[in-house]
């Protein structure tokens, strides 16, 4: 399993926005295999800073739904919601995997190369070691109008 982590810079005027995007991407995560843990919004400290968290089984059925996402009506509304309101200045998107609590173990999952990735995607890997081991990008969110990345 591995967990998504999103960090949002929002527009602090904009958070009642972010707030129904975020309402409108977590039943779209469940629909597509996902386990959507959940939106954080600002309440002390930071004034632009949101989170959300979702989980998936693997790196591979993570991609999978970011395929089928670019293409759902759904999805691609809520992403437009996001881009017409510029409730989201930027996002960094990371991946995480859970520690077993209890007995002192870390669960590993080893992400093999899916064939039906592209190559050069950012979960390309070479035996059991990601090309791009940070799994991050940097986005500008307002810049990339080619697929939803709400998550």
């Amino acid at each position: 399993m591995i967990t998504c982590y999103l960090r949002y810079i929002i527009d602090p005027y904009k958070v009642k926005e972010f707030e129904h995007y975020a309402k409108l991407w977590i039943p779209l995560v469940n629909q597509y295999g996902g386990t959507h843990l959940g939106y954080f919004l600002p309440h002390e400290g930071a004034s632009d800073v949101a989170v959300a968290l979702f989980n998936f089984p693997s790196l591979a059925a993570y991609e999978v739904y970011r395929t089928h996402s670019a293409k759902d009506p759904q999805c691609i509304a809520a992403y437009e919601y996001a881009v017409d309101t510029r409730c989201i200045i930027s996002y960094e998107r990371s991946f995480m995997r859970p520690v077993s609590v209890g007995t002192n173990v870390v669960t590993t999952t080893t992400t093999t190369r899916d064939s039906s990735l592209p190559v050069g995607s950012a979960f390309d890997t070479k035996g059991d070691k990601p090309v791009n081991p940070r799994g991050r990008f940097n986005s500008s969110f307002r810049g990339n109008r080619n697929r939803p990345s709400g998550d």
